[in-house]
């Protein structure tokens, strides 16, 4: 399915090219970094909140697919409620693919909290704990 089907994101801010796999409560999505990235930084590296918007997109991306698999025929809108305990390990450069695993945690009145971890390669480079708010 063509990621534009599973979230209301559109250039030049979508962070999400792939969702690769979805597992029960873990999805699986991946970013190539690109030179036009609206958050590569004039060091040719991504900034911290272009990985927080690509893992929040990710975890869009698996709602996206929830909603639609379910009989939706637009992906929800999200929004991010809070960002805790976040980590950054290594800013990813131009070039390098982000793959980010989401797992869903408990939903209470549309408010879900998510995990995301990123890496590129073998390595970590960020991870975090996300409030998101949902609208149906």
């Amino acid at each position: 399915m063509n990621i534009t089907e599973l979230i209301p994101q559109r250039s030049p801010i979508m962070m999400v090219d792939e969702l690769l796999r979805v597992e029960g409560e873990e999805a699986v999505c991946q970013l190539l970094v690109r030179e036009d990235n609206f958050f590569i930084d004039s060091d040719g590296l991504m900034a911290e909140p272009g990985l927080i918007e690509h893992i929040a997109q990710s975890a869009s991306a698996f709602a996206g697919h929830k909603a639609i698999a379910a009989g939706a025929t637009q992906p929800p809108v999200g929004y991010i409620g809070e960002v805790k305990n976040f980590h950054l390990y290594a800013r990813p450069k131009i070039g390098d693919v982000i793959t980010t695993t989401i797992t869903m945690g408990p939903e209470v009145e549309g408010i879900t909290i998510i995990r995301g971890v990123s890496t590129v390669g073998n390595d970590t480079v960020a991870d975090t704990t996300m409030k998101i708010f949902v609208k149906e």
